[in-house]
């Protein structure tokens, strides 16, 4: 069985780390800080102090971080970096949301030194995360998507392959396109339900068994009403994920309005109200 590595144990890098360990991979990470890792460390796992060491370990090497800019700098630093241990016959699969011009930068320097590369992003949030039943979009090397089956049987609930680097960020940018709606549409049913004093509850379970009905919705509406905003997937990283799409879309000469007010309405939530740290359902509070 492979030796696993994986850099980034936020919200959703630990769900999956935490399924690889229970499936009895021998898994080993890296955090900044070792006492973040601690619950992982506990359950099995074992904690390098930078990437460049736990390539050094490893067969395959995930990554799941915050922004393009992490991502190039646990993959490209010449002192620390995954590619400064990196060596022919090992695979890189990089799970953050980031750009398709990264990910095609990363497969041809990986490709250049005999290493399979893949981007694989996911949806599905924390719970999705936790109960192994994330939607995974795959791009880069076919071959070694069809050997990481076993992995993704065990971290989700549906994997799909879409082409060379690039095309699972790709599939994930329409993805957030997507969920840009669903996040604005459910804002405003629940803001438009409450003004008309409209019992909340009764709302939602009224529009789960129509055509309304949506993940978005059915996940995040519990979470408003009960008042919580913890991160499943955080403001700040959705808004990341808005404007690499629009970036995209603008080299492609696409105009996507829609997607365009949904940046607007997060960047006044995450920059101007300064809660980039809340789950993305506090979008509400730019009404409540």
């Amino acid at each position: 069985m492979e030796k696993i590595g994986f850099v980034g144990t936020g919200v959703m890098g630990s769900g999956i780390i935490n399924n690889l360990l229970k499936a009895n991979y021998d898994v080993s990470v890296y955090t900044r800080t070792e006492s973040k890792a601690e619950p992982l460390l506990k359950a099995g796992a074992k904690w390098f102090k930078n990437p460049k060491e736990l390539t050094e370990n490893v067969d395959i090497i995930f990554t799941m971080v915050g922004f393009p800019q992490d991502v190039k700098d646990v993959y490209l630093d010449e002192s620390t970096g995954i590619f400064a241990s990196l060596k022919s016959g090992q695979t890189i699969v990089d799970m953050t949301t980031s750009t398709p011009t990264l990910a095609k930068e990363l497969g041809k320097k990986a490709e250049s030194m005999g290493v399979e590369c893949l981007d694989a992003p996911v949806s599905g949030g924390d719970v999705g995360a936790r109960d192994g039943k994330l939607t995974i979009m795959v791009g880069g090397s076919k071959k070694s998507y069809q050997e990481l089956k076993p992995i993704w049987e065990i971290i989700g609930q549906s994997n799909h392959y879409f082409g060379s680097y690039g095309a699972g960020q790709n599939t994930k940018m329409a993805n957030q396109i997507m969920i840009a709606g669903t996040m604005t549409g459910l804002t405003e049913m629940l803001v438009y339900a409450k003004a008309a004093n409209l019992n909340l509850q009764d709302v939602l379970t009224t529009l789960e068994g129509g055509g309304a009905d949506n993940w978005s919705m059915e996940n995040y509406v519990p979470r408003i009403l009960s008042g919580d905003f913890k991160p499943g997937f955080y403001s700040k990283h959705f808004l990341k994920d808005l404007r690499i799409a629009l970036d995209e879309s603008k080299k492609m000469g696409l105009n996507l309005p829609a997607t365009k007010q949904a940046e607007k309405l997060y960047e006044e939530l995450v920059d101007d109200k300064g809660l980039g740290d809340l789950g993305t359902q506090a979008l509400v509070k730019l009404w409540w």
